[in-house]
């Protein structure tokens, strides 16, 4: 019975990113990613669970890749898709052709998460650190900033186009040849400062958000300030991978 926990627990993470992409096609983002952050606790949990249980295989990682590709990637994609029925279009794309194709564009997230997990399993180097954006930051990322900043995404100051070029950035970012943070085992000063002072600054900004962000409700004030950490982490990243390897 015990082999199978894990591979349960990997089939909640799935659940949980259908409830996740129903909801975001219904336009209930708020629902859509609290179903997304539930998916990445019981993707946190799965595989240390199987190496707790000692009942690690090919099998639920294989599970683990199908359940990430729906809740991280197709569900972020369901929310750009109906985002873009709602932002504002250029005059030069306010045509009925540009309001029917461009939604599908958000597809690409989708593809791009899906190639980014396979690159992640059959790549030797991802066992301690991260090559790429993963999944789940970027999946909090679009989830935390639709929910938090919806209005001023579809206002007058941001558009279609706008979003088409921020999506197609982390499409790339998710398959770049950039190293991530990734936090496995134990950190230690002065080796791992970088991801330190990124935790640091994030539990700071996570708590301080309902203060910084008093024009809006205290927990999207708090969402605001998950999407102003996940940037962080690609920022911090990108210039951890330009530091010598010493001084990281």
């Amino acid at each position: 019975m015990k082999k199978h926990i894990p591979n349960i627990i990997t089939c909640c993470n799935l659940i949980c990113g259908c409830i996740a992409t129903y909801s975001a096609f219904r336009h209930s983002y708020q629902d859509a990613f609290i179903f997304i952050l539930l998916g990445a606790l019981f993707d946190f949990f799965d595989g240390r669970t199987a190496r707790a249980l000692g009942v690690s295989g090919r099998l639920g990682l294989e599970l683990d890749s199908l359940a990430d590709c729906v809740t991280f990637g197709l569900a972020p994609s369901a929310m750009i898709f109906t985002l873009f029925n709602h932002v504002a279009y250029p005059s030069f794309m306010g045509t009925e052709a540009f309001f029917r194709v461009m939604p599908f564009t958000a597809f690409l997230m989708a593809a791009f998460s899906a190639l980014r997990l396979a690159k992640f399993n059959i790549d030797e180097r991802q066992h301690t650190g991260f090559i790429g954006m993963p999944t789940p930051a970027n999946a909090i990322f679009w989830g935390a900033l639709i929910v938090s900043s919806e209005a001023w995404l579809t206002g007058p100051r941001f558009n279609a186009l706008f979003l088409f070029l921020f999506m197609i950035l982390f499409c790339w970012l998710l398959v770049c040849e950039v190293p991530m943070f990734a936090f496995k085992g134990r950190l230690s000063w002065p080796k791992d400062k970088m991801k330190i002072i990124f935790l640091v600054l994030s539990v700071l900004m996570l708590g301080s958000g309902p203060f910084l962000f008093r024009d809006v409700p205290t927990w999207t004030g708090v969402f605001r300030s998950l999407a102003v950490c996940m940037g962080l982490y690609v920022v911090m990243s990108i210039v951890a991978s330009f530091l010598p390897k010493d001084e990281e």
